[in-house]
């Protein structure tokens, strides 16, 4: 099995638009097989996270590895050790509902951004399940954002 560094090497030496076209790609393999492939990164979990665009006003999906702590998600915005934040994760700090797929269950949540504490403890968790968040941090100057979604009622 890939080591979750060599991952993150291999991300992070990608260009913004082929990490862009990986998930496009991802996102109608993991609906087409209901999340039985394009399911993980090394040993993570992934769910693909629906967002608003805030401009467009047109959702956006992106395969995002995710960790779990009761029935709070928590997902990172590291876009793969790029020098800018995913687009998603704008999205969400302009809109923070929000849905997500996991396998084939859906459901709609709404984003916070973890802070303090908190998000240093998130972050160990998060660097248990893909250690490739660590390198993704050592090569880029921004904060790297940590979001939880918590489940929220149907509109």
């Amino acid at each position: 099995m890939v080591s979750d560094h060599a991952y993150a090497r291999l991300s992070i030496l990608l260009p913004a638009g082929a990490l862009r076209a990986l998930g496009r790609l991802n996102v109608p393999i993991y609906r087409l097989t209901r999340g039985r492939l394009m399911n993980k990164v090394g040993a993570a979990p992934v769910l693909l996270l629906t967002s608003v665009g805030r401009r467009s006003g047109q959702p956006r999906t992106a395969p995002v590895v995710y960790g779990r702590d009761g029935e709070r998600l928590f997902v990172v915005s590291s876009n793969g050790g790029n020098h800018n934040q995913p687009g998603w994760a704008y999205n969400l700090k302009a809109n923070p509902d929000a849905e997500i797929e996991i396998g084939n269950a859906r459901s709609l949540v709404r984003a916070s951004v973890v802070e303090g504490e908190e998000r240093a403890r998130v972050w160990r968790l998060m660097n248990e399940l893909y250690g490739g968040f660590e390198d993704y941090d050592e090569n880029v100057a921004r904060s790297i954002a940590v979001f939880a979604l918590e489940p929220r009622a149907a509109a």
